[in-house]
C-alpha cells in the first residue's frame, strides 16, 4: 500500500512531561502527540516517528517528527490547524510539510543546537524554574566562558557520556559550543542578567550537554580546572564527570537537515 510523509515541525514545554518516548504509566510527548492524531484522523491509519529523544523536562523550540500516512492530506494547512486546536497548550505545531520516501528522519543527516539557560548567586521567583535553572553558588562566567571553548572542535567525549559502555564511538566533533549573556529569553519576573550554552553538533550522547554544563559549573565554583577539563577530551580520557546540570534548562533550539 502506498504510503505518504510529512515532517512537522513543533514546539513544546517539557516541565511537565517524561520526555519524548512512550513510557507505562507516565505523560509523554509523544503520547500526547499520538493520542491527539487518533483523534483528528478519526481511526484512519497513520504512525509518527521523531527525529530524536529529549529528556525529561527539556523543551524544545524547533523539534520534529515524520508522520506517516495511506492518504494524503487534501489541505495540509487545515490539518495542521485542526492538530493545533486540539493538542495541549503547551505544545505548538508550526509547520508540516511533505517529503518524499527516501527520506528519513532518523538517519538523515542533521545537525541539532541546544540552548542551556541559567542564572546563578540568588532565588528567582518560581516561574523561572520550567526553562531556566538556578545556581546558587557565585560562578566565575568568565572561567567558565573559557572552558566552554574548550569543548568546540573533535575531541573524545568518553568523559561526557552518562553510564559510557566500551564499544561506544566517543571521538565526535562538536561544531559550537559558547556561553553568553542571555539576550533571547526575557520575562518581568526574570533575573536581572541570565546565560546561555549554545552547543552546536550533529549528534549528543545521553545526557552529554548536561554533563558539559555541570562541567563548566564545577569550574566556574573552583572545584575544577581548565586542564582539568582539557584532559578529560584527551583521546583514552578516564575521567569522570559525574554533575548532571538539571534538565529543565535545556532547550533543543534548532534541528538543521541536510
Amino acid at each position: 500500500m502506498k504510503k505518504y510523509f510529512y515532517v512537522i515541525n513543533l514546539q513544546y514545554l517539557g516541565y511537565r512531561f517524561h520526555g519524548w518516548q512512550k513510557q507505562p504509566s507516565v505523560k509523554t510527548l509523544h503520547l500526547m502527540v499520538d493520542r491527539t492524531l487518533n483523534y483528528i484522523m478519526e481511526g484512519k491509519y497513520f504512525k509518527s516517528l521523531s527525529s530524536g529523544r529529549t529528556d525529561a523536562m527539556v523543551s524544545a523550540e524547533n523539534a520534529a517528527f515524520e508522520l506517516f500516512l495511506h492518504e494524503p492530506l487534501s489541505d495540509p494547512s487545515a490539518f495542521l490547524e485542526l492538530f493545533n486546536y486540539n493538542l495541549p497548550q503547551d505544545i505548538r505545531a508550526m509547520d508540516i510539510r511533505e517529503v518524499d520516501e527516501t527520506f528519513n528522519i532518523i538517519n538523515h543527516s542533521k545537525v541539532k543546537e541546544y540552548l542551556y539557560l541559567f542564572s546563578f548567586g540568588q532565588k528567582n521567583h518560581p516561574f523561572c524554574a520550567p526553562i531556566m535553572t538556578t545556581f546558587l553558588d557565585d560562578l566565575d562566567i568568565t572561567l567558565m566562558k573559557e572552558g566552554a571553548a574548550l569543548f568546540q572542535g573533535e575531541h573524545y567525549y568518553k568523559s561526557y557520556c552518562y553510564k559510557p559502555s566500551d564499544t561506544g564511538i566517543y571521538n565526535r566533533e562538536i561544531l559550537l559550543c559558547e556561553l553568553t549573556e542571555n539576550t533571547i529569553y526575557t520575562a518581568n519576573y526574570f533575573p536581572e542578567t541570565s546565560y546561555i550554552l549554545r552547543v552546536k553538533a550533529k549528534g549528543f550522547m545521553r545526557n552529554q550537554i548536561r554533563l558539559m554544563i555541570g562541567t563548566l559549573v564545577d569550574l566556574g565554583k573552583g572545584k575544577l580546572t581548565l586542564d582539568d577539563i582539557t584532559s578529560s577530551l584527551l583521546p583514552g580520557s578516564t575521567i569522570k564527570m559525574d554533575y548532571i546540570a538539571p534538565a529543565s534548562g535545556l532547550i533543543l533550539n534548532a534541528i538543521e537537515f541536510e
